[in-house]
């Protein structure tokens, strides 16, 4: 089935120059590219974004985290995407991401693991609403 997942470049990945490294690494995975922009998350964006998380002990540090510097949003589509997809960039913790994922490869912690994914149907849908409108996604 075709779907559409949210991912983002996160900031640490951005700062270390790794924008192009894992776009390619999308492409070449087979995934389309639907929609992609570059904005900097204020904190009061992050919190809501990361709001399902409010409860947790690491929510202060995630918004602030997320909120340190740019991110690079974007929606993928592809034939069972969003399961494919967060196979494709490996396990959260990057120490445990099997070699040669986006993770494994350029990720330094769970925190700074380079890339978010949606890891549902429901939560893609949540997200890809709350970085673009219909209007910015092609295809």
């Amino acid at each position: 089935m075709l779907e559409r997942t949210y991912t983002m470049i996160k900031p640490e990945c951005v700062a270390g120059r790794h924008i192009g490294d894992v776009i390619a690494r999308i492409e070449k995975g087979g995934y389309k590219i639907l929609g992609i922009k570059m904005l900097h998350m204020s904190k009061q964006d992050a919190g809501k974004f990361y709001e399902i998380h409010k409860a947790r002990p690491f929510y202060g540090e995630l918004t602030e985290f997320m909120s340190s510097g740019p991110i690079v949003a974007m929606v993928l589509e592809k034939e069972n995407c969003i399961a494919d997809y967060r196979q494709f960039i490996g396990a959260t913790n990057p120490k445990e991401a099997a070699a040669g994922t986006i993770r494994a490869d350029f990720g330094t912690d769970i925190q700074c693991n380079c890339v978010h994914a949606s890891d549902s149907p429901e939560n893609a849908k949540i997200e890809i609403k709350f970085f673009f409108s219909e209007r910015e996604l092609v295809g």
